[in-house]
């Protein structure tokens, strides 16, 4: 029997359409590469069943309608898009608006004729700046964010993209101080100008306005706390000096008490009195009443909440530097997807850091998987009485075994010490939690980003089966997609899939892995002799079988229109960045507005 490579395993009679149509296959390489024998291909998942004759990328059509691409517009992008567009025009709206007012109040006759244009353009950026003062606050009280997500407004506003938002009105901001920075430096050369003969006096009276007069130093003063405050919140900075970011962003403090301030000189007087009324100067609190008092609100619960009764019960060192936490806290309720802020006072009393939770709701305790890399993620797990492995050390000195060792519990601490206090703030909601409004789901994770989706398949898990008084779901299907490149990078989350495949008979849940990783020659020749004839993988002892290389969404996302016809898909992702825009370009791509729609949703704090 003639085989086209030494790696083909089919029977060899005929053309073998299910391996040439197999998304293992790169068609581009010349030969076959890992082609799936038939014991293999009797375990492939449903998805990856399906031909490609069946499963193809789909052209939309040429001539559509305006209502057909307004409602493929609206699944995943008019609601996030028609906010900002709304919050745009509000911009806009108060800025030709309040440009109008300066340059027409008639008690304003003396400030346009000493200062002129750049009077009007001042007062409007300032005006703007405090509409965004409004809502700078808003997007970051996160019990606000959580309450408001489980109500009708949760259908109309993005709230999964509160971070976008606080950053988009961060840079509104900046951009609004830009302008009110230049106008105002134009204001204070006319000033200059007229307060001195000579060059060096001029220079004088320009310096002496804008450091000696209450508006220019509170102003350089916010300036300075701005300038601080953006270069540290940047998203590569903020991710490798995490700690710099959080005390850095403190100093909002200070840039909101100068802008009280700063308005409460009265420079610049109208024309006739009252001149500097209750009404009429530092109004700054006004506009920011509503998102402060709420946000202080927010402080004074994390507070609260920080002196519940909560301890670790539980530290376990799994390999590839990753730690899990349980922890059990009073009073606390949690939903599948959520996160929680986590503050160990050994290690910093001030810093508060976002994990997300990898116990399900049916369990009595609530738990975090940790990837220890960045200093925080050090200095906790050494309060915990974890020994990872440190660079340059050999003979798998601190590494754990492969179902991770305990290193202690409530009851038995680490040797020589006390497990320390932690304090818990939360849980808050993310778009992860709104899985249980589908009928079918995708869920995709990549590398350590797989860690909400632990709590959920946990759920899923326990509804399914109707298992510790957990509610039933309306969920019929899921599909696990992980994309990871060493299968070793996460192996604490093998138990949790071997325990899904065991249990699920019903064959409601699908789990795909694919390794991205380039095997060598001898490694690949050692899992083609183990898989022959093998009833599990031989890499992940899972019955599914591993895939080599990225998913083909090309075929993934009509397999599941073919599969679930006229039904709303929810396609969750938590990642890196370029693969979540493919996602979303692909949830677009294969919705159609009467048929099978694909929401999409990624983890974003």
């Amino acid at each position: 029997m003639n085989r086209s490579s030494g790696l083909d395993f089919s029977d060899g009679r005929g053309p073998n359409r299910t391996i040439d149509n197999h998304p293992d296959l790169d068609s581009n390489m010349g030969g076959a590469h890992l082609q799936r024998n038939k014991t293999e291909r009797r375990r492939l998942q449903g998805l990856q069943r399906t031909l490609t004759t069946t499963s193809v990328t789909r052209v939309p059509p040429s001539n559509q309608s305006w209502s057909y691409k307004f409602g493929i517009w609206m699944i995943n992008e008019g609601g996030r898009q028609l906010f900002f567009g709304v919050w745009i025009f509000l911009h806009l709206l108060v800025a030709v608006f309040g440009f109008i007012h300066y340059q027409t109040k008639d008690n304003l006759n003396n400030a346009r004729a000493t200062f002129g244009i750049t009077f009007a353009i001042a007062r409007t950026a300032a005006l703007v700046l405090h509409v965004d003062v409004i809502f700078i606050l808003l997007p970051v009280c996160r019990n606000f964010i959580s309450f408001l997500r489980r109500t009708p407004l949760n259908d109309i506003i993005p709230f999964d993209k509160n971070i976008t938002f606080h950053k988009a009105t961060a840079w509104s901001i900046v951009v609004g101080t830009a302008v009110h920075i230049i106008a105002h430096m134009v204001n204070f050369y006319k000033l200059a100008m007229v307060a001195g003969n000579t060059t060096k006096e001029r220079f004088v009276a320009f310096l002496a306005a804008n450091f000696t007069t209450g508006p220019g130093a509170t102003g350089w003063i916010m300036t300075a706390a701005l300038a601080v405050m953006v270069w540290f919140a940047r998203e590569k900075t903020r991710r490798a000096h995490f700690e710099r970011f959080w005390y850095s962003h403190h100093l909002f403090i200070v840039f909101f008490i100068n802008w009280q301030l700063h308005g409460m000189f009265c420079m610049i007087q109208p024309d006739r009195p009252p001149f500097c009324s209750f009404n009429t100067i530092g109004v700054f609190w006004r506009y920011w009443l509503v998102g402060g008092v709420i946000w202080i609100f927010e402080r004074i619960l994390r507070e609260v909440r920080s002196r519940h009764v909560t301890f670790v019960s539980k530290v376990i060192q799994h390999p590839s530097n990753v730690m899990e936490v349980q922890i059990k806290k009073e009073k606390t309720t949690t939903r599948a997807g959520q996160y929680i802020f986590i503050c160990c006072p050994e290690v910093s009393y001030f810093q508060w850091h976002p994990f997300t939770l990898t116990s399900a709701p049916e369990e009595d305790y609530i738990s975090v998987h940790i990837r220890v890399a960045g200093d925080f993620t050090t200095a906790f797990a050494k309060a915990l009485g974890c020994d990872f492995p440190q660079k340059g050390d050999k003979g798998g000195k601190g590494e754990a075994p492969a179902g991770g060792k305990v290193i202690g519990t409530n009851v038995n601490p680490p040797l020589n010490r006390t497990l320390p206090r932690v304090m818990v703030d939360g849980p808050f909601g993310s778009a992860s939690e709104d899985f249980l409004k589908f009928e079918t789901v995708l869920l995709v994770g990549a590398g350590i980003g797989v860690t909400p989706f632990a709590s959920i398949l946990k759920s899923i898990w326990y509804r399914m089966n109707n298992l510790n008084n957990s509610k039933p779901t309306r969920l019929s299907k899921v599909y696990f997609t992980w994309v990871i490149r060493d299968y070793g990078t996460a192996e604490w989350f093998h138990s949790l899939l071997h325990a899904i495949e065991e249990q699920d008979t019903q064959g409601r849940i699908e789990i795909n892995i694919y390794l991205t990783a380039k095997i060598k020659e001898d490694e690949m020749n050692n899992i083609i002799v183990q898989d022959v004839g093998a009833e599990k993988d031989a890499i992940t002892s899972l019955r599914a079988p591993t895939h080599f290389g990225r998913p083909n969404w090309d075929r993934v996302f009509p397999s599941i229109v073919e599969k679930h016809p006229e039904t709303d898909v929810g396609v969750f992702f938590c990642g890196p960045p370029a693969l979540s825009k493919l996602l979303h370009q692909k949830s677009n791509q294969y919705s159609t507005p009467k048929g099978t729609r694909f929401f999409f949703g990624k983890e974003n704090f």
